[in-house]
């Protein structure tokens, strides 16, 4: 069976804001304007489900049950409702509902969104926030930031393979470019090879432009059956998603650059949707640090172990590269609204497979995509295959 054969779930609406550092609206405002324009744009009026991917609302908005509030503001009361965590990979986690949820025939439609408002006066409780997604025990109750877990592992992987940092600033130079073009992201401003070379550390060897930033974001999408009846564009279906989970701590680890969890959760999902690295024609990775960027490449099979940083240094993640990668900026350039982040990406996605995505569209066919949503240090990991329907 060809891979545009597979039976999947098709998206039909998509819906995003502006990543901002600071949003005017209120999270649940966010979160009901992204539902409401993927739902226009999908031409539909109700779902059976609305699936949310969020991790601080709770700590930062003094809001639980986030999923029915936005729900009651998009003026779809009554319908189900939920909440999704997993860390950073809250927006990858809640696509994976969705997608379980109408291939058990238990839902026709379903709305994904991501939402997260993470513009709080208090920077410092932002950071230990977000740190409650390392092993408070282990690692965030001692002080350890995921800018401090990043520069361990990016040491760890500088000392094994003996690669100067200098070498991993392409990954910031692409998103940055590509978000330059991209309306709805966060930075429009390019940056050089000195630039980033020139910027200041975080913790060393972490620089500032190897960073996702913090800032508020929502994003949505819409799920059905059952492909759109619009003929002004191709049909667009996932037809793979798959979960892994490895040691929230790296010190549990007994091979921290491996990158197990993307591994496994990487070929699963290859094997459902029955295709190889090779025909992959871009990838949305999580790039909230090039780290992670280099160990998604490598575990991913896009690069031997130790080589991931070649294909940025060599170019081959720009948008005329072998493996485009970050497209519309990634996370680092359009922004890391925590929970939204997976969500974008399948907002990217279906925006590059349908040829809607303008200035930001790769110059290759993109027949499939491949994104992938990460929690923590790569501990918690949601990977889906989107394809063109031919």
């Amino acid at each position: 069976m060809k891979y545009y054969q597979k039976p999947g779930v098709y998206i039909t609406g998509v819906g995003q804001l502006k990543v901002e550092k600071t949003s005017e609206l209120s999270i649940r405002q966010m979160g009901a304007s992204v539902v409401k324009s993927a739902m226009k744009d999908a031409g539909v009026e109700k779902a059976d489900a609305i699936f949310l991917g969020n991790m601080l609302s709770g700590m930062v908005s003094n809001q639980e049950q986030l999923a029915p509030l936005v729900a009651n503001e998009a003026g779809l009361k009554g319908t189900e409702a939920i909440n999704i965590e997993a860390a950073c990979g809250s927006g990858g986690a809640a696509l994976r509902m969705g997608f379980m949820a109408i291939m058990s025939g238990m839902c026709d439609t379903v709305v994904v969104c991501g939402v997260e408002k993470m513009s709080h006066e208090d920077k410092d409780f932002i950071t230990k926030s977000i740190a409650t997604a390392s092993d408070w025990e282990k690692e965030g109750g001692k002080g350890e930031t995921f800018v401090t877990l990043n520069a361990r592992l990016m040491q760890m992987y500088i000392d094994k393979y003996d690669v100067s940092p200098d070498n991993f600033a392409m990954f910031g130079v692409n998103a940055h470019k590509n978000a330059n073009i991209n309306p709805n992201a966060m930075f429009h401003k390019e940056i050089s090879v000195t630039d980033y070379i020139n910027s200041k550390f975080l913790t060393s060897p972490i620089r500032l432009f190897d960073a996702s930033p913090i800032c508020d974001g929502a994003a949505a999408i819409v799920l059905s059956k059952y492909p759109s009846a619009s003929n002004n564009s191709p049909s667009i279906k996932i037809t793979a998603s798959a979960s892994s989970t490895e040691y929230i701590a790296i010190g549990d680890r007994s091979n921290p650059l491996a990158a197990e969890g993307i591994q496994r959760s990487g070929n699963k999902a290859f094997n459902m949707a029955e295709i190889t690295a090779n025909d992959v024609d871009f990838f949305e990775l999580h790039d909230a640090y090039s780290i992670i960027s280099t160990l998604s490449l490598e575990a991913m099979g896009f690069a031997k172990q130790g080589e991931g940083w070649k294909l940025a240094f060599e170019e081959e993640i720009t948008p005329t590269g072998k493996i485009p990668v970050s497209t519309f900026g990634g996370l680092k350039g359009r922004g890391h609204p925590i929970g939204a982040s997976g969500v974008y990406q399948a907002v990217e996605a279906y925006l590059q497979l349908t040829d809607r995505a303008g200035a930001n569209q790769i110059k290759k066919e993109a027949n499939v995509g491949l994104i992938q949503s990460v929690g923590g240090t790569a501990s918690t990991v949601f990977t889906h295959v989107l394809v063109k329907e031919a």
